[in-house]
């Protein structure tokens, strides 16, 4: 048998769902049906209201597709021959789709049975070859995206090549329900979100604060000893700003409305660029300057489709660790190598070991000397080189204001995540007329890289929350240890063990309640503490603790100073 790519098997198995649904229920029109990265999906309008007991059904029906081993058939069409098939079947949706076809371009067809789709393809040869499948979910979806459309009903499936990589693929999902970071969130008192406040704005409880507190801490200070400075920049900025930076042309859906200052029109920022632009400008600069590396963890706001808000993952307010490098052509190259060297160790400072670099070069339209792509583009490589990773490039997919590398990580359960990028732009220094003095005495258009590390604080903690599963390693813990006397008897001697550990810079809390020390041990592993302290009688007349760890189990007696010594290396190397 043929062997065909997951995107294309999953967008076959899309188009067999379409056709079963066809097969099952009337006056079915049909939107789009597109493979995803974890499945397929397709939109109907119907007016059979879909159930999850309806999923079965589907799913039988498509079975008996796949054991006839219909055809996959292709066949083009002129636009009037495209319109006329359409509209004799009804398919609206279809019709509306086929107009976003770009005059000249060729109109494509594919068949299977009986149902016929607008498709570019490719496809599977034939149904048979669509191996294992399972439909998922039934979700409502405005069609395209828009709230003031109709709402479609949208069937979620997932497809793969054989039972056994699906039934993996399942054992994950099962572990990631566990992991959901809203669910965690919630449990461990982490963050929140308020109807009352708007959604997609997040407010963050002390416990989760604290750990955002450290790693921003740890943050500020790896910047600093890679050599970047700190800068501040407002929430809002004029109109002309926006003007010249060409957001109110390209991205004005996405800001928020503006406000009128002075009978002037002032946005909240979607991007802190254009102000770290204005700070470069505020003075002449000097090729002896060079380069320049600023970083801000900066709060912007960008207005996301309701339907699309996902818990830290996808939200209106969010805090970007944002850098910009501007530098002179001939320090771009190992200024690259230097942030790619420096991402790396961040990320595996928090535990992610898995990391992959996607390269994107330049598209068709593309603005920029084809010579300042070529230096960046090679600089790109060089440093992915430098570092003996293996890239995966993505011909024609940068930007059309530049090249990029993208870093892909895995989490504990082999999900991959887009986390930092190394964007360099070519649009904003010509909007903005950035120059600089070369050594001959002459203005030059300088290199700028946008460099997003963790990309936005509150997607990286939802991702670390579920690598951990809410079990932080200790350095980034808000507590690390919890003393849990066994009777009212060995109050004062906990209380001293926690003044003592508190005076050493460690975060413990005093367990004093009336509870029998199974429940307060049970209650800190619940709520993922790393060390448990359990005084007893014997503890008192040793002045010891019986520690507990969260990952090791029993470890015995130890005195003030073998723990302290214990949690202190484990904080200093960053244990994860």
């Amino acid at each position: 048998m043929a062997k065909f790519d997951l995107e294309t098997l999953r967008h076959s198995a899309a188009h067999l769902m379409a056709a079963a649904v066809q097969e099952l229920y009337q006056d079915v029109k049909f939107d789009i049906g597109p493979a995803t990265e974890d499945g397929f999906y397709y939109d109907f309008d119907m007016s059979h209201r879909l159930t999850p007991e309806d999923l079965e059904t589907i799913e039988q029906a498509m079975r008996t597709l796949v054991n006839k081993r219909l055809p996959f058939e292709r066949f083009e069409l002129s636009r009037a021959e495209a319109e006329a098939m359409l509209t004799g079947k009804g398919q609206t949706y279809k019709l509306e789709r086929l107009a976003d076809v770009p005059e000249g371009q060729v109109i494509s067809f594919y068949k299977l049975g009986d149902f016929v789709d607008l498709c570019r393809g490719p496809h599977v040869e034939n149904s048979g070859q669509i191996g294992a499948f399972k439909l998922i979910s039934i979700a409502g979806s405005y069609y395209r995206g828009d709230e003031k459309n109709p709402m479609l009903q949208r069937i979620y499936g997932t497809a793969f090549e054989d039972k056994k990589t699906m039934h993996d693929y399942f054992q994950m999902l099962e572990e990631a329900k566990k992991r959901d970071h809203r669910k965690l969130g919630k449990e461990l008192d982490l963050f929140s979100m308020s109807d009352m406040i708007g959604p997609g704005l997040v407010l963050w409880h002390p416990k989760g604060a604290f750990i955002r507190y450290t790693f921003e801490s740890y943050w500020r200070d790896a910047h600093y000893q890679n050599g970047y400075d700190m800068i501040f920049t407002p929430h809002i900025g004029r109109s002309t700003l926006w003007e010249t930076s060409g957001h109110l042309d390209f991205y004005k859906d996405s800001m928020y409305s503006p406000m009128e200052v002075d009978e002037q029109d002032y946005f909240v920022k979607p991007m802190n660029c254009p102000f770290h632009i204005e700070i470069y400008k505020a003075r002449l600069r000097s090729y002896r300057e060079l380069p320049l590396r600023w970083a801000e963890l900066g709060t912007v706001y960008r207005y996301e489709k309701s339907g699309t808000l996902h818990g830290l993952l996808r939200v209106r307010g969010f805090t970007q660790d944002d850098a910009h490098i501007i530098c002179t052509p001939e320090q771009i190259e190992d200024e690259i190598a230097e942030v790619l060297k420096f991402s790396l160790q961040v990320w595996k400072d928090f535990g992610f070991k898995d990391i992959k670099p996607y390269l994107s070069t330049r598209p068709e339209k593309a603005v920029g000397e084809p010579e300042r792509w070529d230096i960046a583009i090679q600089s790109l490589k060089k440093a992915v080189d430098k570092i003996g990773l293996e890239c995966e490039v993505d011909e024609g997919g940068g930007a059309f204001y530049g090249p990029k590398i993208d870093l892909k990580i895995k989490d504990a359960i082999g999900r991959e995540w887009q986390t930092s990028t190394i964007q360099f732009d070519f649009n904003l220094p010509e909007r903005f007329d950035m120059t600089y003095i070369g050594e001959d005495g002459r203005k030059h258009r300088p290199f700028m890289v946008h460099r997003a590390l963790l990309g936005s604080i509150e997607r990286f903690f939802g991702i670390l929350t579920e690598h951990y599963a809410g079990a932080f390693p200790l350095w980034l813990a808000h507590e690390h240890a919890r003393v849990l006397p066994i009777t009212d008897r060995q109050h004062d001697f906990a209380r001293e063990v926690e003044r003592e550990l508190k005076k050493r810079g460690f975060r413990v809390t005093l367990d004093d309640r009336s509870e029998s020390v199974n429940s307060k041990i049970k209650d800190a592993r619940n709520e993922r503490i790393h060390y448990m302290l359990v005084i007893g009688e014997r503890e008192v007349e040793n002045g010891t603790v019986a520690v507990r760890s969260r990952n090791e189990g029993q470890l015995g007696e130890m005195n003030i100073d073998q723990i302290t010594d214990k949690m202190r290396f484990e904080i200093d190397h960053k244990v994860c």
